[in-house]
C-alpha cells in the first residue's frame, strides 16, 4: 500500500477497508502528515482502516481551517466512493487528531453536520496565541498588536460544551506532556456524553504520535552511540506501540494487534 495525493489530501487504502480515518496533525507538522506521522498512519491500513490525511497551513483563524479541511476530506471521500474504491455503501468515518488537529475535529463536530462513528483525540492542545506562538510575547504590552486564535480557547470550550455532536470519543494524554490540555476537554465531553467518552493516560510525550521507525546500522564495533540509539528506539517504539494498541482496541476490539 502506497500513499496517493488526491485533491490535496494524502490517501492510503487497504483493499476492503473496515472504516475510514480522517487524520489532522498538529501545527506545522500538519503540513505533511503522511511524512510526519508516517509510522502511525501507515500502520492503520494494516489493521483494515483507510486513511485520508489532510494537510493544512496554520493561521489564526482555526474556524476557517476546520471548514477547509472538512471540504477537502469530503471531496476526496466522495471521489473514492464514486470510483467504488471503498468496497461498501456504508463505511464508518472516524476523526483522528493530534494537538491542534484535535481542536479542528472538535470544531468540525460542532459547527457542521457530519456523520462520524467517533473521534480520537491525541494530546489535545488549546492554548491561546500568546503562548502557542512564541514571537507574540514581544507584543504583549501593545494592545493594538494583540491577536488571538478564532475561536479563542474560551470560545472553543463554550462551542464544544453547547454544540459538539459526535457522541463516541477517545481522549489520550501522555504522562510526560507539559502542554497537554486533555483534562479540560474531558470535563466538557463527560458532561455531554458521559457513557461514550473514554480517557486514557499512556507513557510518552507530546511527540509520541510522531515517532518514526529508525533503521540504525551498527558497525563492526558496538559503540556507546549504538547503545544510546538502540535505547532511544526501544523507548519510542514501546510508547508508540502502546498508543497503537489503545487506538485499535477502541476502533475494533475484535482485531488482534499487529
Amino acid at each position: 500500500m502506497n500513499w496517493q495525493e488526491i485533491s490535496g489530501n494524502w490517501v492510503i487504502l487497504p483493499r476492503q477497508p473496515l472504516g475510514m480515518i480522517h487524520f489532522l496533525g498538529g501545527a506545522l507538522v500538519g503540513t505533511a502528515p503522511h511524512l510526519s506521522y508516517r509510522t502511525l498512519l501507515e500502520w492503520l491500513p494494516k489493521q483494515g482502516y483507510g486513511v485520508i490525511a489532510t494537510p493544512f497551513l496554520s493561521t489564526f483563524d482555526h474556524g476557517a481551517i476546520a471548514r477547509q479541511v472538512l471540504s477537502q476530506f469530503e471531496s476526496v471521500f466522495d471521489r473514492l466512493q464514486a470510483q467504488n474504491r471503498l468496497g461498501q455503501d456504508y463505511l464508518p468515518i472516524y476523526g483522528l487528531g493530534h494537538s491542534m488537529g484535535c481542536k479542528l475535529h472538535l470544531l468540525i463536530g460542532s459547527a457542521f453536520q457530519v456523520k462520524r462513528a467517533g473521534n480520537i483525540f491525541l494530546a489535545y492542545n488549546n492554548y491561546p496565541a500568546m503562548r502557542a506562538v512564541p514571537f507574540l510575547e514581544s507584543f504583549q504590552g501593545n494592545p493594538a498588536l494583540t491577536v488571538e486564535f478564532v475561536p479563542s480557547p474560551a470560545e472553543t470550550q463554550a462551542i464544544i460544551a453547547q454544540e459538539y455532536e459526535v457522541r463516541r470519543n477517545l481522549l489520550i494524554q501522555f504522562s510526560n506532556d507539559d502542554i497537554d490540555q486533555t483534562r479540560s476537554l474531558e470535563e466538557v465531553l463527560l458532561q455531554r456524553f458521559p457513557s461514550m467518552t473514554a480517557v486514557q493516560t499512556l507513557p510518552g510525550n507530546h511527540l509520541t504520535p510522531l515517532s518514526q521507525d529508525m533503521a540504525w546500522q551498527t558497525g563492526d564495533i558496538f559503540t556507546p552511540f549504538d547503545a544510546i540509539a538502540q535505547w532511544f528506539k526501544q523507548e519510542s517504539t514501546r510508547d508508540l506501540n502502546q498508543l497503537k494498541r489503545e487506538i485499535l482496541r477502541w476502533l475494533n476490539p475484535t482485531i488482534g494487534f499487529q
